[in-house]
C-alpha cells in the first residue's frame, strides 16, 4: 500500500500526511490503469522480491510447492464474484427493478412479476451500472439490463451525481434515459476540460479532443470484460 502513496494524485493515510498536497490537481491515473498497476506490482515486483520471512521469492516458493496443495477453485465463478459485489433489497415492480433511478428488467424478472411480494437481493458493480444481478425467488441470479439498450454504461458516482443535477434543477420525474443521459454529458464535460488544462500545462496549442474514452472510467463488466460469462437460468 506504500507505494500506491508514490502515484500522482494520491491522498496518503491522513490529513496530516497530505498537507498542502493538491491531490486532484495532481491526479492522473483512470481506475482501469491503476488496476493496472496494483496487478504488474503484485506480479512482476511482489512474487519476484525476497520475502523477509521465506528468504526467497514468493513465486519460487509457490511453484515448489503447487504440486502438493489442491486448489479449491469456485464451481461456479460469476457467484463467487456476485458475492464481493455491493447489495441493496429491491421490490419487482411491473416495471421492473428501481435502483438508484435507474430501470432495469429482463424476461425472467417479467415472468416473477407478482409471484412474491418479498424483496428481492440484488448485486450491482458499481463500476458498470449498465446491469445488475437479481436473486429471483427460485434462489438462483439472473441479469437484468437497462430498461432501455440502447444506452451506454455509467458509474454509480456518475449516476448519482447526475441525479442530483436533474432534482436540483427541479426534474422530479426522472427516467434512466435523463440520468445515463446527464451522466455521459458531465462526463465529456469533464473529459474536455482535463484535456484542455492538461493542454495548458503543457504549453501546448490547438483545440483538445473530447472523445469520451469509455474505458478509462472503469467500465469493468464482471470477471472478464473481453470474456464475459454468460448466466444459465434455471428452467423452473
Amino acid at each position: 500500500m506504500g507505494k500506491l502513496h508514490l502515484l500522482p494524485g494520491t491522498t496518503f493515510s491522513n490529513a496530516q500526511e497530505l498537507g498542502e498536497y493538491d491531490s486532484k490537481r495532481h491526479s492522473a491515473l483512470t481506475l482501469r490503469e491503476l488496476e493496472r498497476y496494483i496487478a504488474l506490482d503484485i506480479v512482476g515486483s511482489y512474487h519476484q522480491s525476497i520475502h523477509s520471512s521465506l528468504g526467497r521469492p514468493p513465486i519460487a516458493v509457490w511453484r515448489e510447492h503447487e504440486g502438493e496443495i489442491p486448489l479449491r477453485l469456485p464451481q461456479d465463478r460469476m457467484r463467487f464474484w456476485l458475492a464481493f459485489l455491493p447489495e441493496q433489497e429491491r421490490t419487482l415492480r411491473p416495471t421492473g427493478i428501481h435502483l438508484f433511478g435507474l430501470r432495469y428488467g429482463s424476461a425472467a424478472l417479467s415472468a416473477d412479476v407478482g409471484r412474491s411480494n418479498r424483496r428481492l437481493l440484488v448485486k450491482y458493480d458499481p463500476r458498470d451500472m449498465a446491469r445488475i444481478f437479481v436473486r429471483r425467488p427460485s434462489g438462483n441470479f439472473v441479469e437484468a439490463r437497462y430498461a432501455d439498450l440502447t444506452l451506454p454504461s455509467v458509474t454509480l458516482h456518475e449516476a448519482v451525481a447526475a441525479r442530483r443535477a436533474l432534482l436540483a434543477k427541479g426534474r422530479q420525474e426522472i427516467n434512466t434515459r435523463a440520468i445515463v443521459g446527464t451522466a455521459i454529458a458531465q462526463r465529456e464535460l469533464v473529459d474536455a476540460a482535463t484535456r484542455k488544462t492538461a493542454a495548458v500545462r503543457r504549453g501546448g496549442v490547438g483545440k483538445p479532443k473530447t472523445n469520451v474514452d469509455d474505458r478509462g472510467w472503469g467500465s469493468l463488466r464482471g470477471i472478464d470484460s473481453s470474456n464475459p460469462v454468460p448466466f444459465v437460468e434455471d428452467t423452473e
